[in-house]
């Protein structure tokens, strides 16, 4: 018997003020079987980072051919491609060919540096791809509960991020615009 995914509900308040994006989002979450807690609330984090009406949530492990989050135009073109994780190179390029631009957030720590090394050379020759790098999700991850209220301030590339049982400060390292 397969297993389902755990589903979360999110009450998500976003103050961005370096982009003047101010909005309420409930989402529902669905966290794969194989996925973590930790990967879950990245891909909220991305979310909040780049937050848009258009940007939707992928099936993301459950799917190759889909990413993590995504925003398309009104033609079904796809605009931004976001990625959560420590990918193979190939599917960075693929996703180029397929979108406007390419975001991969990285975590993970010693992992995380280790991939941007063995990569940053093939990263740097490709136009449309960001890469950022989250040093410390401990506190982001101890956030994750499966009916969360969460307000993320955004200001000079900082995020406060407030929820029920407290609040963090994050701060995501770009390691190429």
């Amino acid at each position: 018997m397969a297993l389902k995914s755990t589903i979360y509900k999110i009450n998500l308040n976003i103050a961005d003020m370096d982009r003047h994006y101010y909005q309420t989002h409930m989402l529902t979450l669905a966290k794969h079987p194989s996925e973590t807690e930790e990967r879950l609330m990245v891909r909220l984090l991305a979310f909040v980072l780049y937050a848009d009406e258009a940007l939707q949530f992928g099936k993301g492990l459950s799917d190759d051919d889909e990413p993590d989050l995504w925003q398309k135009d009104l033609t079904g073109a796809i605009e931004r491609w976001i990625g959560v994780g420590l990918p193979d190179e190939r599917e960075i390029r693929k996703a180029c060919g397929k979108a406007k631009q390419v975001v991969q957030v990285l975590y993970g720590g010693r992992s995380a540096e280790m991939w941007w090394e063995q990569h940053q050379k093939a990263m740097l020759k490709l136009d449309n791809v960001t890469v950022l790098n989250l040093p410390e999700t401990q506190a982001l991850t101890a956030a994750a509960s499966r009916s969360l209220s969460m307000s993320v301030t955004i200001q000079d590339q900082q995020l406060l991020v407030s929820h029920d049982n407290g609040s963090f400060e994050l701060s995501p390292v770009i390691l190429k615009a």
